[in-house]
């Protein structure tokens, strides 16, 4: 990456991490994947139940990998056979010690915008599981709430359409028509502006491209 941009995102991040300690919330910063990995599972003690919600970024960084062979409880929702398998083990989740995800976007002062299509991962965020960490890649980070909601809309959803055997207007065209197709992944609109309970939700941004 270039060093420009390096600096730029540590001096963005810091201004993210205040806002998000201004909203009840933790934020920490990694330069690297590998960073961000070791201080994700510093963050949760071994034993722990753990699962999560769809998210590329906690892929991407090795982190699913990571819980699945360490000494944790794991639900894990990708190995279901079925949907009813899929139901029970996401309803398990909401009840665990640590949901594992990432954020559509968040603004840079610390709001957090997401969306979903079963709202299994939106509710988790909300209520639920007793610690949220995120893995947030710098590419999401927005000026302002409006500016955060059109990259969910635009960007992640539209992104994230690709990945799915549905037929949605965005998937044809790569472009949000904000449809109510039956097929629509946007269902849920989240908005996180403060956290109830201190500290239960932790961002650790890092200074690379992850996610959609």
């Amino acid at each position: 990456m270039n060093e420009n941009r390096v600096v730029r995102n540590r001096m963005l991040a810091e201004k993210v991490i205040k806002g998000l300690q201004s909203r009840n919330m933790e934020g920490f910063y990694a330069e690297t994947k590998e960073e961000a990995l070791k201080l994700a599972l510093e963050l949760i003690p071994e034993g722990s139940s753990i699962g999560w919600g769809g998210s590329m970024s906690i892929e991407e960084i090795g982190l699913k990998k990571a819980v699945c062979e360490g000494d944790y409880v794991v639900y894990n929702r990708d190995i279901c056979k079925n949907p009813e398998e899929k139901r029970e083990v996401e309803l398990k989740i909401f009840g665990c010690d640590y949901l594992l995800t990432s954020s559509n976007a968040i603004t840079e002062d610390g709001i957090l915008v997401n969306i979903d299509g079963n709202a299994n991962r939106v509710a988790a965020i909300a209520y639920g599981p007793k610690h949220v960490i995120m893995i947030v890649g710098m590419n999401k980070i927005a000026k302002d709430e409006e500016a955060a909601l059109y990259r969910a809309r635009n960007e992640a959803a539209t992104i994230n359409a690709q990945r799915f055997p549905i037929e949605t207007p965005c998937k044809k065209t790569g472009s949000c028509a904000d449809c109510k197709s039956k097929d629509t992944i946007c269902c849920q609109f989240l908005t996180t502006r403060f956290s109830k309970h201190t500290g239960r939700i932790k961002i650790i941004l890092v200074n690379e491209n992850l996610g959609f």
